[in-house]
This record gives structure tokens, C-alpha cells and sequence, in this order.
């Protein structure tokens, strides 16, 4: 594979010197400076450009080979002059993708825009271009265990690939650590540390091309997210909340073999190099109500701090990323309305950043939705960069026609896209009313049924049968309630009367004994008095068919129980008068006090069903 990809080098590098230089513009001096201390390449160069012709010239052609454009994520051009102190502000120069003729078709031209006037005849010009690439760092070997370290490959020209002749140019590659595997030697090459200084080479053609190959070491966080969904609502009333969905992976060497949590434990350092364990998000100032979870729940472990200048939230996943591995989940938080949202020629506007807040993360497709309040209008967006745009509508609490969401995608993400973009529309500020009346009135109305409902008569015409129906089932109900208050009442005066043959045995009074029963048995006569026209309400009312029985049955059972009581009172009295010994009383009512027994329970049981009827 690395042979080939170098044959395919060499071609492409014939095919550029065998072009001719597309205009007389001379680049006399070029530094670059590759950055690889991150998964993100970045590469830094610094242009000094020359007329040469007679012609003022007014944009300057930068090139780069088709399979390199595949993964640029961002590029561009900055200028300034003077030194130090002196040095003025950057001034961003337009960068355009252009179709330049003569251009081999192995190259993408953009074309910068040099300044108001040109450059001409004679004059210089230097400028910066900075340039950013996703996923060029291929790992190598792309299978490695838990213990090994990753190691990356990086592939670039030594050369400034240029359409313009330069006189002298240098590059310098930056690495994360000293330890090189290999890279490739040409003439004034030279490693200094954790840097590859390649150059000066001077007097090269245009489209010189010189490939060359680093292959190192790089422990630091492959943190890709394959999607980034952000949803940023704003209400007026005081709060911008922010969530954030992440999909996450490890992009780096895939692990191979069996992960080992106990090795990892007692030595994360070596057992788990190339690992990452936790993430660092970056957070607005002044973010309030900041939470965090995945699919299953909260997130293990996190720390947040910060202070009046920034807000900084730490976040270690469940489990450790090793390449290959994914991860899911979501940050929100909240911040102050009036730090975000501004008001420009009777619009409002959103001022907010683009990318996320985790530092050095590559966003493969990164969609931006802000939900603005219900009611605006006239929506416009201006971003730094292009992006994908569409509109959508959200429904929420209290929504009568949904709030007007913006959608904005753009796909290879990276931290300098994190700039701020702005959204205007318009809203009426009687709008806000709109919510606090739906509240009030709700509650209103509320009120007002709940009066209506109190004092309103709903119940059952008095004249039709189901309400009729209604008051004899409830009379019958109150006839049978007495019943069993007056059958309770006759179980008591039962329970006196054993009472009283107790006290007998215990002081041998039978005079005492005597009136315990005269007395008894004048409350049995009232009470069965009062059972006989309740018993006759109930005979003749058709509400009581089902139950009739049953009442019938407990009058008649209660009747026998005190007929077999006043037979052995009666027996116990005259025992004791004839001085007949206690054993021999025992045996004599010992009949009749099973029947008692059978009765008083039959008696219960049908007090117990009339009860649950």
C-alpha cells in the first residue's frame, strides 16, 4: 500500500514539473510550519510574494493535490505589516475555490484576493495561510493491543507545491514527542528534538514536488464525533439553553485482543496509552444549570469550575476510549440571555459560537438548530463560513403555532470553525404576554367551572324511575342498617344474661340473678316490638326482594338463640335453689350450651353478609 501510494506520488510529482508557471509572480521566501501535536493537522506557512511582471496582479493561486482537498476542513489567508510591537492587526483575505486553466487535474487551485490595488510591478507582498486537515493521519500499524502505543503516518511534499517558482522555502514539522519511527532524509535534513527541519532549499520550479513520509508516535486523543446535533433555544425571558448530542468514537488504531480493566487499573499509563479517559469542554462564562448523561443514565464521573471568565467541564465516559470504541452522550446547560441575544435596526440578534465546546475534537456532520421564540419573523443567518440551511418548527409548552427553528449543517468540523454566527429576526414584545394570558386564563376558567360544577344541580330528574329507583334502595338501606342495630342490641342483652348466671357461681345471689332476667327479657319484648315494622317496610319494598331472606332468617335465629338462653338460665336458677353441686349443673346445660354456641355464630354470619350487601 505505501509503495503504491508513493508510485502515485512520483507520477503526480513528473506531471508537476512538466508544467509551466501560470503567471510572473516569484514567491522569494516560504516557511511552513506543520503542526501533528494533535489529531488535527495544521499547517501554518508564510508567503512572501513578488511581482516580477509588468502587470499588476490582483490574487494569488494556492494549490494543493485532490486526494489532500478530500479532507480540508479549513483555509485561510491572513495579512499584516510591520514587526512586534509595531505589527498591525490581521486582515482576513478572501479565499475562493477556483478553475484555473492550465492547472494539472490532480490539483484544486483557490484563489486569494491580495488587497485594494493589487500588487505591482516590483512590489512584495507576505502573507499567512493556514491551512487544516481532518483524518490525515493514517494510524500505522492500524491494529494494536491494549499495551502498545499508537503510531501515526504523515505524508506531505518537502516542497512548497506552488504554480509559482520559489527561491527559498523551509519546512518544519512539529511531533508530540521525540520517539520517530522513521521519516525520510532528503539534502538539508535535520531533527532537533520533537521537530523535522527540512531546507533552506532554494530556487525550486513551480509545481515542485518532493514527497515525504513521517512515521511517529502520538498518544494524544483521537476524539472524532461522527455527529454533533446542537440545539440552542432562546426565550425572552431571560436563559439561552444549550444541548448538545454527541456520538463519539476513538479514531485512532483499533484495539485488538481482549481489553483488560484490571491491567488498565494498575497501570493506565502503559496498559492503556492509547486511550483517552476523559474530556475537556469548554464552556461559555457564566453557563448555569449545566448537566451531562449518556444512554443509560448519569455520567460516572465529571468535575465543573470555573470562573467569571470561563466555565470548564470535565467529563470521564464509563469506560475507557481505545480505538475503534464509541461512546453516546448529551451536555446542556443554560446562559444569561443578555449576554447572547442584541438588538440592530429594529432587529434582534443571536450572537452565539458555531463548533463545541470540547477542545480538539474533529466533527465529522455537525447540525446546529436554534429554536427562536414563537412569533418571530423575517429570520435571516450570517455564518463565517458556508453552511447548509433549512428551517423547521418546534412545538413546546404553551405553543399555539410551533417556534420557528433555523437549521445550519456543515460536515468536517474542526475548533476554528468555533466562531460566532449571528440569527436576526423580529418579534413584537406583546408576544411575550402571549403565555402569561394562556396561563392566567386557563386558570380563570378553571375557576369559574369549578364554581358552575359546585353550585350546579346535576343530579337525577326526581320524577323518572332510576332516580326513584334510587331513593327506595337507599331507604331500604337505612330499614336494614336499624335491623342490625336492634339485633346488636339483643346480642348484648344476651351477653348480660351470661353475665349474670357468672355471678351467680361467683356470690350464689339468686335474687340478683332473677332480676338480671326479669330485666333482659322486658328489653327483648321492646326491642322485638320495634323489629316488627321494620320487618314489614322491608316485606313490602321490591328493592328488598333479595335481601329479605336473609333478615327474615337472622329475626327468626336471634328469636331461637334467646329461647335457648332463658332455658338455661331458667335450669342454672333452680340448680342453685335445690343446692345442686357445679359438676352436675355443667352436665345439665352442657347440650344446650352447644346449641347456644351455633346459634350466636349463625347469627354472626348473617350479621357479617347483610353487612357486605
Amino acid at each position: 500500500m505505501k509503495m503504491g501510494f508513493r508510485f502515485d506520488l512520483l507520477v503526480l510529482a513528473v506531471a508537476l514539473l512538466s508544467t509551466p508557471a501560470l503567471s510572473d509572480l516569484v514567491l522569494t521566501r516560504v516557511d511552513r510550519r506543520v503542526d501533528l501535536t494533535s489529531h488535527i493537522v495544521r499547517i501554518t506557512s508564510t508567503l512572501k510574494v513578488e511581482n516580477t511582471g509588468k502587470d499588476s496582479v490582483s490574487e494569488v493561486l494556492l494549490v494543493f493535490p485532490a486526494r489532500q482537498v478530500k479532507n480540508l476542513a479549513y483555509l485561510t489567508a491572513l495579512s499584516s505589516t510591520g514587526k512586534g510591537k509595531a505589527k498591525t492587526a490581521a486582515v482576513n483575505l478572501p479565499v475562493k475555490n477556483v478553475n484555473s486553466e492550465g492547472m494539472p487535474p490532480a490539483l484544486v487551485a483557490y484563489s486569494v484576493s491580495l488587497p485594494e490595488g493589487g500588487l505591482g510591478k516590483g512590489e512584495s507582498f507576505t502573507f499567512d495561510v493556514s491551512v487544516v486537515f481532518t483524518h490525515s493521519l493514517q494510524p500505522f500499524p492500524e491494529k494494536i493491543t491494549q499495551a502498545d502505543t499508537q503510531l501515526l503516518v504523515f505524508e506531505e511534499s518537502a516542497y512548497f507545491l506552488s504554480p509559482y517558482a520559489v527561491k527559498v522555502q523551509s519546512l518544519t514539522v512539529k511531533l508530540p514527542h521525540p520517539r520517530v519511527e522513521s521519516y525520510t532524509k532528503l539534502e538539508n535534513t535535520k531533527i532537533q528534538g520533537s521537530e523535522i527541519k527540512y531546507g533552506p532549499y532554494e530556487n525550486l520550479a513551480p509545481f515542485s514536488y518532493s514527497p515525504i513520509v513521517v512515521h511517529f508516535e502520538s498518544n494524544q486523543p483521537f476524539v472524532v464525533a461522527r455527529e454533533l446535533v446542537r440545539e440552542i433555544e432562546v426565550s425572552h425571558w431571560g436563559n439561552v439553553q444549550v444541548t448538545e448530542n454527541y456520538d463519539l468514537v476513538h479514531g485512532g488504531s483499533q484495539i485488538k485482543g481482549e481489553f483488560s480493566r484490571l491491567d488498565y487499573q494498575a497501570r493506565p499509563h502503559i496498559r492503556g496509552a492509547a486511550a483517552f479517559r476523559n474530556l475537556i469542554a469548554k464552556l461559555p462564562p457564566r453557563a448555569h444549570s449545566v448537566y451531562y448523561r449518556d444512554a443509560i443514565g448519569n455520567i460516572s464521573t465529571s468535575h465543573l469550575w470555573g470562573d467569571a471568565r470561563k466555565t470548564e467541564l470535565e467529563i470521564e465516559p464509563r469506560y475507557p476510549m481505545f480505538g475503534g470504541w464509541r461512546t453516546a452522550f448529551t451536555i446542556g446547560y443554560g446562559l444569561p440571555l443578555q449576554d447572547f441575544l442584541f438588538k440592530s435596526g429594529g432587529k434582534r440578534f443571536l450572537n452565539i459560537s458555531f463548533g463545541s465546546p470540547i477542545s480538539e475534537i474533529i466533527i465529522d456532520t455537525l447540525i446546529v438548530k436554534v429554536v427562536l421564540p414563537e412569533g418571530s419573523r423575517d429570520i435571516s443567518v450570517s455564518t463565517p463560513f458556508p453552511v447548509k440551511q433549512w428551517e423547521e418548527t418546534k412545538f413546546s409548552h404553551l405553543d399555539v403555532v410551533g417556534r420557528p427553528v433555523v437549521a445550519l449543517e456543515k460536515s468536517k468540523v474542526v475548533p476554528e470553525h468555533d466562531q460566532y454566527f449571528q440569527v436576526y429576526y423580529k418579534f413584537n414584545s406583546i408576544s411575550m404576554l402571549r403565555e402569561p394570558i394562556m396561563l392566567i386564563s386557563g386558570f380563570f376558567f378553571l375557576f369559574v367551572a369549578c364554581i358552575v360544577y359546585v353550585h350546579a344541580d346535576l343530579s337525577i330528574s326526581k320524577s323518572s324511575a332510576s332516580y326513584l329507583a334510587k331513593v327506595q334502595w337507599e331507604e331500604v338501606q337505612s330499614v336494614i342498617q336499624q335491623v342490625n342495630n336492634l339485633i346488636n342490641r339483643c346480642l348484648t342483652v344476651h351477653d348480660k344474661l351470661d353475665a349474670s348466671l357468672r355471678d351467680l357461681s361467683r356470690t350464689g345471689d339468686v335474687q340478683a340473678c332473677k332480676t338480671a332476667r326479669k330485666q333482659a327479657d322486658g328489653l327483648l319484648k321492646e326491642l322485638s316490638k320495634e323489629l316488627k315494622p321494620l320487618l314489614s317496610i322491608l316485606q313490602t319494598s321490591p328493592q328488598a326482594v333479595q335481601i329479605l331472606p336473609k333478615v327474615e332468617e337472622l329475626v327468626v335465629k336471634e328469636k331461637e338463640l334467646q329461647d335457648k338462653l332463658m332455658v338455661k338460665h331458667t335450669t342454672v336458677v333452680e340448680c342453685y335453689e335445690k343446692k345442686v353441686s357445679g359438676r352436675e349443673i355443667e352436665n345439665r346445660i352442657a347440650s344446650q350450651q352447644n346449641k347456644i354456641t351455633a346459634l350466636r355464630q349463625e347469627v354472626d354470619d348473617l350479621l357479617d353478609f347483610i353487612d357486605e350487601l
